[in-house]
């Protein structure tokens, strides 16, 4: 089967390859992007002091993902994904979810279940580019930025009157629907955005073998790999500017997201109650960019992430001569409260120019955070709170060479002050360019971590630990790029020491308090622990070919070694093993023919018809060898294919061209030899993929009146430079 496919790929590539040997070769370079997420500072790509791999609009047009996570994993062979309802099961690198800080628009995204972030607060809709930068990012960012950094860049208001309708459907019920309305009011800005989103879910297997129940393989399970499911999502942002560069605005945000569990199947793991999460975000801030380049900010955010069990039947059997205090039972419309993640941030930040070719940044954050939950939670709340001074400087001393060193002071409520610095060098020598770097990262445990007790059919009895220590880490990296007219390669090696890592470890029934296990009475107990450490080192390896105007070759490949210590309850000592859902091998690789055409000129247009301005084609390829685990199998390795199609027009009358009313048609194949990992629910896969798709999207966007400029705030940042051809 895997010989077919790559025979089959390789016809479709030579193809494409023969009909570029008859088109004209790029010249040269073109426009550059402009990225902010490695520095905090804006920096050309090809000259940025820190390896920053970016998504652009234009690869995010024509790839079509339907969310994020088949994004990142379709375009850059570092992600891994494993959705379910709990969360996104991210990894990159071989370091999970709580070690990737996830930034949008340059604020942290919040949003725990289950201690991953969800992922479908961001909508692909919306997404202007995406930058990605790996490694330790502490000194910067504070807490969580160990294994790296995705900042998603959203697009902004384009025009004085703008409107947007796309309304996508696809296999399994998915639906999805985006609008947005954008007006101006001389120097006030108003931005409305609503996102919905439907997906019936799919089912890969018929066996269930739950850890709660000692891995007993069930039959005929009602269970889905990816549940049914609904989200919506309403957002505002007004801003006005008071003076040239200068900016005030405040946004809010509301969220929904209901995962509809199936009823009935075998008494042991039917689930009576629905998941529900209802989140709000509210922001304000004021930015001032000076005729010199120095530029202030100041942000507050509050966010609010809450879930609740909506029970859909009775729960247990109600024995009125129990006298069990936990014998809980609750009633078909019941909504019982899980969790309730407050967190309240405020951002002091200002660049400076100084002398000698210097760039000073400096900073002051403040982060509170506030977790309700009754049934998990000794008490009922916890409470955290850190506070950090950041310093950053950028020293130019040649046109060609950029040193970086950056320090952060962190004072926490409960581990105190702890220092984190950094240092990077960029140097350019002609069409190659030279990055070295290394930083700590620096994590405190959270309040889940330290206080939160919950069952879960898969991982047993899951416990808090109010001893846990900080997590740190090392992190060294190399890397080389090579640039010259339509070719582009970079090979970047890295090693990520992380020390006093927390991960959940299995601990004998006798260890666990006695009311959990007469409440909960599990077969598994497991708590947050800290491990001797863990270590991942690696190559990634990204190319980029434009062999013509029209057509370019492309792909990326990531080996890792990933190992850590975990607690031999038997031995009573620590053991080597490899991180659980790593691969050694992953990769990525797409061919795409696009064309522009020019707009028609109004005087030169007749009748209402619709022109192409640009279309295309692209081939995806994504893969992984096997993914190790260290009980219940390793997941198995996957080859997947994917077609997409895209196409732009306008509508030609001479007052639509002039108002700039746009069409757009997109439509694809996803995992086109239809491979599904059929492994029994609760087992370890490779991938959740639910194999062969289709898809289709229908986009109308109009514009009217002036294009509306941006200064360059990382957050509002509105730059012409959308790619690098």
């Amino acid at each position: 089967m895997l010989m077919r496919q790559l025979m089959i790929t390789g016809f479709i590539l030579l193809g494409m390859v023969s009909f570029a040997e008859a088109q004209e070769p790029i010249k040269g370079d073109s426009l550059q992007e402009v990225v902010v997420t490695g520095t905090g500072t804006h920096h050309l790509l090809r000259t940025a002091p820190v390896q920053t791999e970016v998504i652009t609009r234009r690869d995010l047009e024509q790839y079509g993902g339907r969310s994020i996570e088949e994004i990142l994993n379709g375009l850059s062979a570092s992600f891994s994904f494993n959705e379910d309802d709990m969360g996104s099961q991210m990894q990159m690198n071989g370091l999970g979810n709580s070690y990737i800080l996830v930034l949008v628009d340059g604020k942290r995204l919040h949003g725990d279940n289950g201690g991953e972030n969800d992922l479908g607060q961001i909508n692909p809709a919306r997404i202007e580019r995406i930058e990605i930068v790996k490694g330790a990012a502490s000194a910067l960012y504070g807490s969580d930025a160990i294994a790296g950094v995705i900042n998603i860049i959203t697009r902004k208001q384009e025009s004085n009157l703008q409107l947007e309708n796309e309304t996508r459907g696809g296999s399994y019920g998915d639906f999805r629907q985006h609008n947005t309305l954008g007006l101006t009011f001389g120097p006030v800005r108003s931005m409305t955005n609503f996102h919905f989103r439907h997906s019936d879910g799919w089912k890969n297997f018929s066996m269930e073998a739950p850890e709660r129940y000692g891995g007993r393989i069930i039959t005929n399970t009602m269970n889905k790999t990816v549940s049914k499911n609904q989200l919506w999502q309403l957002s505002e942002r007004l801003s006005v500017e008071p003076a040239k560069g200068m900016e005030v605005y405040a946004e809010g945000m509301l969220y929904h997201k209901h995962i509809y569990h199936p009823r009935g199947g075998d008494s042991e793991v039917a689930h009576y109650y629905d998941l529900s999460y209802d989140d709000a975000a509210a922001a304000a801030g004021w930015s001032w960019r000076m005729n010199n380049g120095d530029m202030l900010t100041a942000d507050v955010t509050w966010n609010r992430h809450a879930y609740y069990y909506d029970y859909t039947s009775l729960n247990g059997v109600i024995d009125e001569t129990d006298p069990s205090p936990y014998a809980a039972i609750y009633f078909d419309g019941d909504r019982i409260l899980q969790s309730d993640q407050r967190r309240m941030m405020t951002l002091l930040k200002g660049v400076f120019s100084l002398p000698y070719s210097q760039r000073l940044s400096v900073g002051y954050d403040y982060r509170y955070d506030w977790l309700k939950a009754p049934n998990r939670v000794a008490g009922g709340t916890a409470t955290d709170w850190t506070q950090a001074l950041y310093a950053q400087d950028e020293w130019s001393p040649l046109d060609n060479l950029n040193v970086t060193a950056g320090l952060r002071l962190d004072h926490n409520q409960q581990f105190g002050l702890h220092l984190t610095p950094k240092v990077s060098a960029m140097w350019s020598l002609g069409d190659m360019t030279l990055r070295a770097s290394w930083a700590q990262g620096f994590k405190s445990p959270t309040p889940k971590e330290l206080h939160y007790r919950y069952m879960s059919n898969m991982a047993g009895l899951c416990l808090g630990n109010t001893s846990l220590k900080p997590q740190t880490s090392n992190y060294f990296s190399l890397s080389a790029e090579y640039r010259i007219q339509q070719v582009n390669i970079s090979l970047t090696g890295y090693y990520n020491k992380v020390d006093h890592m927390i991960s959940l470890v299995k601990i004998p029934l006798s260890q666990a308090p006695g009311e959990y296990i007469v409440q909960y009475q599990p077969q598994l107990v497991q708590q947050y622990k800290n491990l001797e450490d863990a270590y991942t080192t690696g190559l990634d390896v990204n190319v980029k070919w434009n062999a013509t105007k029209e057509l370019s070759f492309g792909g990326g490949y990531s080996y890792l070694q990933a190992r850590g210590s975990v607690y031999d309850e038997d031995t009573e000592q620590f053991r080597r093993l490899t991180i659980n859902g790593t691969a050694h091998h992953k990769g990525n690789v797409y061919a795409i023919w696009t064309k522009t055409h020019p707009q028609p000129l109004p005087e030169k247009e007749g009748s209402k018809m619709l022109r192409p301005v640009s279309k295309g084609i692209g081939l995806y390829g994504r893969a992984s060898t096997k993914r190790y685990y260290e009980k219940h199998g390793d997941g198995k390795g996957y080859m997947i294919w994917r077609l997409a199609l895209r196409y732009n027009g306008i509508l030609t009358t001479p007052l639509l061209l002039r108002e700039g009313l746009g069409v757009g048609l997109e439509a694809g194949i996803d995992n086109i030899f239809n491979y599904v990992d059929d492994t029994p629910h609760g087992r370890h896969v490779g991938t959740t993929s639910a194999g062969t798709t289709v898809y289709a999207s229908l986009i109308i966007r109009f514009n009217h009146g002036k294009k509306i400029k941006y200064s360059q705030h990382y957050s509002t940042l509105k730059s012409n430079h959308n790619e690098e051809d």
